[in-house]
């Protein structure tokens, strides 16, 4: 009998250390919970509460009647994106330039890491660093007249140094060939710069005494990077990697409708799904699209995320985000 009340009583002990030791945590650090308080306030106001507003891509919304008498239409508002003759070509716009930009920002955002962690000269190293992260705070708006100003078919300083060599100018926002390439570059630039400085920050925290061990046996540069750089920075990469699988389905809208111009001509191989939703939004004036939409991209990133995860730590548990 005794046995059999232990057994009884035992989760309702379990359950109430338990919460005599969330009440010991609360009460031992008070002051950090009340410092986290307002942040914690501030993103359950703008990140969880409109959250609500989801209810809109179901409903065929009227700004007069508001959420709660709008009628409901159920998945009527997803047939615009999957229904569209066009659904295939900005599917695999979003997704293939979404792939490549991952893939070459990291590469060059570690290798741009690695090279400034080798510069013997501080003042170089900040000098070249600023100028490598300036183009992140330039909007796509100031990006879009620079690129007009090398490309203009008139007066363009690209067209200038061509015809300077002889050959023969190209009317550049004609030319889909050129654009695809053009804006993985101007993705590079604006964003590689400014994706290094937390690899830079995390190779300064490593030893030096890996370094001078390696040295001491005759290692290269190159071998260091390869067999002491690279290996400490594995953890943080899959993080990032992890999280920028998240943005998979979501276009740069400045990147890919100001720069280009939003040129008709040039809509095969710039147009993504954010543009694509931005142009019928503006002559349809539909919000429930755009929600429908929207919800469409964030639902299909966080399983995106969950499963990259998943694959992490079935291969690497300690390398997983969680």
């Amino acid at each position: 009998m005794e046995n059999n009340h232990a057994a009884l009583t035992r989760p309702a002990l379990q359950c109430r250390t338990r919460q005599n030791r969330i009440v010991t945590h609360f009460r031992k650090y008070w002051v950090l919970h009340l410092m986290a308080l307002p942040t914690i306030v501030l993103v359950f106001l703008f990140s969880y509460a409109p959250m609500f507003g989801i209810v809109v891509a179901f409903q065929d919304y009227k700004a007069a009647l508001g959420i709660f008498g709008s009628k409901f239409t159920g998945l009527k508002n997803f047939e615009f994106l999957f229904a569209s003759t066009d659904a295939w070509n900005i599917t695999r716009n979003t997704i293939v330039y979404n792939v490549i930009f991952i893939i070459m920002n990291f590469f060059l955002s570690i290798l741009l890491a690695i090279l400034f962690s080798e510069m013997w000269s501080k003042r170089l190293y900040k000098s070249l660093q600023t100028v490598y992260i300036m183009p992140h705070f330039l909007s796509y708006a100031v990006v879009s007249l620079i690129v007009f100003a090398f490309l203009n078919g008139g007066s363009g300083y690209l067209n200038t140094v061509i015809e300077g060599m002889g050959l023969q100018s190209q009317n550049w926002y004609q030319t889909r060939s050129f654009w695809p390439g053009f804006l993985i570059f101007v993705n590079a630039w604006k964003n590689v710069g400014w994706n290094s400085i937390i690899y830079t920050a995390t190779i300064t925290g490593i030893s030096m005494d890996y370094y001078e061990a390696a040295m001491l046996d005759g290692a290269s540069k190159v071998q260091q990077a390869m067999h002491i750089t690279l290996p400490h920075l594995k953890h943080i990469m899959i993080i990032l990697f992890i999280m920028s699988i998240g943005g998979i389905f979501h276009g740069d809208f400045g990147l890919f409708y100001t720069v280009p111009q939003d040129n008709g001509y040039l809509y095969p191989v710039t147009d993504v799904i954010d543009t694509y939703i931005y142009r019928a939004l503006t002559h349809m004036t539909n919000t429930g699209m755009s929600m429908a939409a929207g919800l469409y991209q964030s639902v299909v990133g966080f399983v995106m995320i969950i499963l990259s995860n998943w694959l992490v730590r079935f291969y690497d548990p300690e390398s997983s985000l969680f």
